[in-house]
């Protein structure tokens, strides 16, 4: 039985996934196909391109900074005081591209077509308003596949979150962040060629009023996505929900953490999924 697994974004939250994949492993749990959006296309291509867990986690960490390199005034200052801010965003997403491709040189690979595993990764283009996913699967047809891209420029669109980073300028291409049509691409994941999929999302804070731009873009955001999200629930065969409510997408100092309840939240989901993947299709 092949498994394929759908990653959610959700910015430093991200790292949970690295901790579930490791929960995974350490079960038997052998994933062969992936999917993954904005943070989970980080996640999903280092997996892809065959970096161990442990070996992601320390990545995270080392290029969490020059990521996400945005200054406090943004993420905490009210809307007045923001009023000079320049429409295409904070800054540039370009650092996230500089950091994926450095990692893959060190696999040898370049394009998504290089890597092995069968991999899809969706971004959104405001040029056409339509979803676009880049993948290596030859066997997916239609004017929103790209198959022929750098691996870190697919992970740049699919990663670059609008309000926070100026849109990513790419051949006709306009790309902001994949979570605004496909937060989390388990539709995809299944159309590699997998029997099962499973599916990893984050828990939505309760909401509440707010009183910054980033706070109120946050939970704007979330709650766009959860309703989109509903029609990933039901492609999926099991969703695992990573409670991190709490953890801005941006406070880099909660990475570790995110690990680790990605890794703990994981192994008490372990019973019910093994069960789910005994059951024939």
């Amino acid at each position: 039985m092949k498994i394929g697994l759908a990653l959610a974004g959700g910015g430093v939250r991200g790292a949970a996934h690295v901790g579930a994949i490791k929960a995974l492993e350490e079960n038997g749990i052998k994933i062969e196909a992936i999917a993954g959006t904005s943070a989970g296309s980080i996640v999903a291509a280092l997996y892809g391109m065959g970096y161990t867990t442990e070996e992601m986690i320390k990545l995270f960490n080392y290029f969490s900074k020059s990521v996400m390199n945005i200054s406090p005034k943004y993420l905490f200052g009210s809307i007045k005081e923001l009023r000079g801010i320049k429409l295409g965003g904070i800054t540039s997403s370009y650092n996230i591209e500089q950091a994926i491709e450095e990692t893959a040189k060190l696999k040898k690979i370049k394009n998504i077509k290089d890597i092995k595993m069968p991999i899809s990764i969706p971004a959104t283009d405001l040029i056409s308003d339509k979803e676009i996913i880049f993948t290596n699967c030859e066997k997916l047809e239609g004017k929103q596949y790209i198959k022929d891209i750098e691996i870190a420029k697919a992970v740049r669109a699919s990663s670059t979150f609008p309000g926070m980073y100026a849109p990513f300028e790419y051949k006709k291409f306009q790309f902001v962040d994949g979570g605004i049509f496909d937060n989390l691409p388990a539709q995809e994941a299944k159309k590699l060629g997998v029997d099962k999929v499973i599916s990893i999302k984050f828990k939505l804070k309760t909401p509440r009023k707010q009183n910054t731009i980033y706070n109120i873009a946050m939970q704007s955001l979330d709650l766009m996505t959860e309703k989109l999200i509903e029609e990933s629930i039901k492609a999926s065969d099991y969703v695992i929900e990573i409670d991190l409510k709490d953890v801005k997408p941006f406070n880099i100092n909660k990475l570790e953490f995110c690990y680790q309840q990605g890794y703990i939240q994981t192994l008490d989901n372990i019973i019910k999924i093994k069960k789910i993947l005994k059951q024939k299709q």
